[in-house]
């Protein structure tokens, strides 16, 4: 005999095909339900994921991981701050910056923008702008050449190309607090793209002497930092704060694009919710399915209940039955949307070449490609919360059965 008792009964209440066919179709498509409701929520937090950590690259290709910046400093302080920064623990790269409001025009055409003056010797060792770049080359950016590095976008609206003029206009304000601009004439020297609005369109490079020049004041605005690691940012940049002073302001790039990964949060956390309503619908299913199994076998657990198993005996025995719907259900369900999570590129090329129609246009998204990136916290989470979905819907059903009375259901048998 096999023991223990409940374990096995429920064990053989699932394998059972007779005569209830209905009823064993319903458990299998609960089944089946919860498995494709498992897989599709992986999957969908897993190219969540990857659209979160697409973003994330984007944003920090072109901007630091921390900025530092402080008022009333002059250049030699800045060199200073450099070199102290250099020596602290997790510091990777530092390079000052100067980053002023401008209007840039080409004949009939004005776009605003923002002009950040930059070192393209030490540019490489916080950025990855090199990396970006469609046309010319950071080597035009040099002391005195008023060269200027345009987004894509940036350069499509102003209707320019490398090698012609652009006119830059900033505001300055005298000693009597009057604006008067000053306008000086860049020659487009590059093109970057790195695949974000608010860079491609709005973001001018030039190299930061001749920024100082045309703003008439030679100290930098800050310092940018990159960090040994970028996930660390938030915890490295208090660090740098206390070891720099209170005088100094560090950022880093989490608090700069906290809009952008709020609305990723949001966006992931209503897909979640919205995914795992399926999960719920299946397990609704394997309550309504063991409903069923309990009314076509009252007259067996009438008979068990004679022969001396308790209530509680019988609760378990349906709780078995719902806890093996419930894992095998989760178990395929997590299997599936790995493999699908892991190859999604495959599988979205396949659909593509089977229907003929591109999923991720570039002609419309910057983005060409789904991307994808599983967390093993995540898999494990929805394996939690679908099992415990399942658990709790079995435990009506076992409520329902152990409460059967023997006599009321064997006494028209």
């Amino acid at each position: 005999m096999f023991y223990p008792l409940p374990l096995a009964i429920g064990l053989r209440y699932v394998r059972s095909r007779k005569r209830t066919y209905f009823v064993s179709f319903i458990t299998w498509t609960s089944l089946a339900g919860l498995a494709l409701g498992v897989a599709a929520l992986v999957t969908m937090l897993s190219i969540m994921n990857g659209f979160e950590a697409e973003l994330r690259s984007r944003l920090v290709s072109l901007a630091a991981h921390a900025n530092v910046t402080a008022e009333h400093l002059g250049r030699d302080e800045w060199v200073s701050v450099v070199d102290r920064l250099r020596t602290l623990p997790e510091v990777v790269g530092a390079a000052p910056y100067v980053e002023v409001e401008a209007m840039l025009g080409n004949d009939a055409e004005l776009q605003p923008a923002i002009l950040r003056g930059i070192d393209p010797a030490v540019e490489t060792s916080v950025s990855t702008i090199a990396t970006t770049l469609v046309e010319g080359s950071l080597a035009a950016l040099t002391p005195g050449s008023d060269d200027v590095v345009l987004g894509r976008g940036l350069a499509m609206q102003l209707g320019v190309s490398v090698g012609d003029l652009v006119t830059v206009m900033i505001p300055t304000s005298n000693d009597a607090g009057e604006v008067t601009p000053r306008i000086r004439q860049f020659t487009v020297g590059g093109v970057f793209e790195a695949g974000l609005q608010d860079h491609d369109s709005v973001l001018a490079l030039a190299h930061i002497a001749d920024v100082e020049a045309l703003r008439g004041s030679g100290e930098p605005t800050g310092v940018r930092v990159k960090y040994a690691d970028l996930m660390r940012a938030p915890l490295v940049s208090r660090r740098v704060a206390q070891a720099l002073g209170g005088h100094f302001k560090v950022t880093d790039w989490t608090e700069q694009n906290a809009a952008y990964f709020r609305a990723v949060t949001i966006e992931k956390t209503m897909m979640a919710l919205i995914m795992l309503l399926i999960v719920a619908v299946a397990a609704f299913n394997i309550v309504a399915s063991l409903v069923m199994v309990v009314t076509d076998k009252r007259t067996d657990i009438a008979m068990l209940r004679t022969l001396g198993l308790t209530p509680r005996q019988v609760l378990q025995v349906f709780l078995t039955q719902g806890t093996v719907i419930g894992w095998m259900g989760t178990a395929i369900g997590i299997v599936l949307g790995t493999l699908l999570a892991y190859n999604v590129g495959a599988v979205t090329e396949w659909v593509q070449r089977v229907f003929g129609f591109q999923i991720m246009d570039a002609e419309v998204y910057y983005i060409t490609r789904i991307p994808t990136d599983p967390h093993v916290f995540d898999i494990a989470l929805i394996a939690v919360a679908a099992f415990a979905l399942t658990l709790a819907a079995t435990v009506y059903p076992a409520l329902r059965a152990a409460r059967t009375q023997p006599a009321e259901a064997l006494r028209y048998e």
